[in-house]
């Protein structure tokens, strides 16, 4: 699958397409400050209902450890008699990171290491995605869903936070809002979903036999030969090198690994027909996946890590995520559509003081209570 599938306009497609526009960078970098109440983050205070607008950007991956790229992926797991491919790291309380459309575990290459140190951090790939099996399946969100689901109960086996971004955060959503017991918090970084009516979106007219037995099979004939042209196109190295150039602050980062993260799940016999089925079942069918009824289910608190400069997906819609979801924080970065690679000091940082602060003590407490 590739990520510069997102020639298509919309915020469920990958975070480097070819529409995004980044800023330059500014290098000041500050240690984050840790209080009872909340965080203090660069100039940013991220403490629930209180949050400056103020926003910070940095060197993306400067004296980062980075995940060690491995051809062959990490860990694999059979779903329903499909291969998934999983990175698994470090100890403790359980982290489970899960990439945008067309990206994989890879994605979090300047995550995991840092996460790690203090949690036990997985970062899975969704079916039809990275390193995992490309099946030839009816794709839904509620298939990742499950996926997510059943990774939870089966791999991770306890409590755990999960973080997304983009596809990825919209399934992290809808997997803890099934999991209330089971999921102890949601991170968000520039996450897909749309707030609407679901009911109003799943109403359609009956098909009658001119759309059914002309119409349409001419129109699935020419969305092949489209999107089977579009694919060939974007599974390219040097297109793929081109637009992830155009899109991320510090070029530096476009390097083998990120390319390679890429190429690969694209050269495999069924990423065509996946990417075909993505396009014309899933990402035609969005409408009826409501942020609204997603957020009414979910009872763990929410962090917003969001890039402000995301042409897809702005910090309007981090705010109308709060307003909606009281118990939620927000981080507000001078950053793209992913800010975990982007600015990974600052996601990392972000995010282990919002765990320590909110996650971790309240987990604790369960734990000597019920002893």
């Amino acid at each position: 699958m590739s990520t510069s599938c997102a020639t298509v306009g919309t915020e469920w497609l990958n975070p480097v397409g070819t529409r995004l526009a980044l800023p330059g960078r500014n290098n000041h970098f500050r240690k984050c400050e840790l209080s009872r109440r909340g965080f203090t983050f660069n100039g940013i205070v991220a403490a629930g209902a209180s949050v400056m607008t103020t926003s910070v950007v940095a060197e993306p991956s400067k004296g980062l450890e980075r995940l060690p790229f491995k051809p062959e992926g990490y860990n694999y797991w059979t779903w329903r008699g499909h291969k998934i491919h999983y990175v698994v790291e470090g100890e403790g309380f359980p982290v489970v990171l899960i990439h945008g459309f067309g990206a994989s575990a890879f994605h979090w290459r300047y995550n995991i290491p840092e996460l790690a140190k203090r949690y036990k951090v997985y970062a899975l790939d969704l079916i039809g995605f990275g390193w995992s099996e490309k099946a030839l399946i009816d794709y839904d969100a509620f298939i990742w869903r499950d996926q997510v689901v059943d990774f939870l109960k089966e791999i991770v086996k306890e409590p755990s936070v999960l973080v997304g971004n983009s596809l990825g955060g919209f399934t992290a959503l809808i997997a803890a809002a099934s999991l209330t017991d089971e999921v102890k918090g949601v991170t968000l970084l520039n996450s897909a979903g749309q707030f609407g009516d679901a009911s109003s979106a799943a109403e359609g007219t009956e098909e009658t036999a001119l759309q059914k037995f002309i119409l349409k099979p001419l129109k699935e004939i020419f969305q092949r030969v489209v999107l089977g042209l579009v694919f060939w196109q974007s599974k390219q190295p040097a297109r793929i090198e081109s637009v992830l150039k155009s899109v991320y602050i510090n070029s530096s980062n476009v390097d083998d690994y990120l390319i390679d993260s890429i190429t690969r799940p694209a050269a495999d016999p069924n990423a065509g027909e996946v990417y075909y089925r993505l396009m014309t079942r899933f990402i035609s069918n969005q409408r009826k996946y409501t942020l609204n009824s997603v957020l009414r289910q979910l009872s763990c608190p929410l962090l917003l890590l969001w890039g402000d400069l995301d042409p897809w997906v702005g910090p309007a819609k981090a705010n109308q995520i709060k307003e909606f979801y009281p118990n939620t924080t927000i981080v507000n970065l001078k950053a793209g559509h992913c800010p975990h690679d982007e600015v990974p000091e600052l996601v990392n940082e972000a995010l282990l003081d919002w765990l320590s602060a909110t996650i971790t003590p309240a987990s604790s407490l369960e734990t000597v209570s019920e002893t």
